[in-house]
């Protein structure tokens, strides 16, 4: 069944878990930027990275309201309970990324950095981890089955 932009809806936890891919890249060079004090870099890179996980979000709920909400582990054992700890870690942590990401670029376009810092020093290690467990979640759901 063709989907969003005439992409396989099939297609579409690949195109996801790459999405979070690119987006994890810019978070660690975002980072490194600021860093080493290039602002306007960081700058750059951390907007790629919200552009990248904006359009995750967009594929991702496309994606299950297509197809449902609810995408079954069947593997048993130990890597199962890995599996559900890291999706049940993933799952709260990723709730609080977009309301973070609106107040940081709220008071970075306020020049407000005193609160950008503020939000981010929790918001960066909690995206990063978003990122990386959702592509995880994919190797685990698509790859690794």
């Amino acid at each position: 069944m063709l989907g969003l932009l005439g992409i396989e809806i099939g297609q579409i936890p690949a195109i996801n878990a790459t999405l979070n891919a690119v987006a994890t890249f810019f978070l660690l060079v975002g980072w490194w930027a600021i860093r080493k004090g290039a602002r306007r870099r960081h700058m750059q890179f951390m907007v790629a990275a919200l552009g990248f996980s904006a359009a995750f979000l967009a594929f991702y709920l496309y994606y299950h309201f297509n197809v449902g909400a609810v995408t079954r582990y069947e593997r048993q054992g130990l890597i199962r309970w890995i599996y559900f700890f890291v999706l049940f870690t993933h799952i709260p942590l990723a709730m609080l990324v977009v309301p973070g990401c609106l107040a940081a670029v709220w008071y970075a376009i306020r020049q407000r950095f005193d609160r950008h810092v503020r939000i981010t020093r929790w918001l960066w290690p909690v995206w990063m981890y978003v990122s990386v467990t959702g592509v995880i979640i994919y190797l685990m759901l698509y790859v690794f089955h």
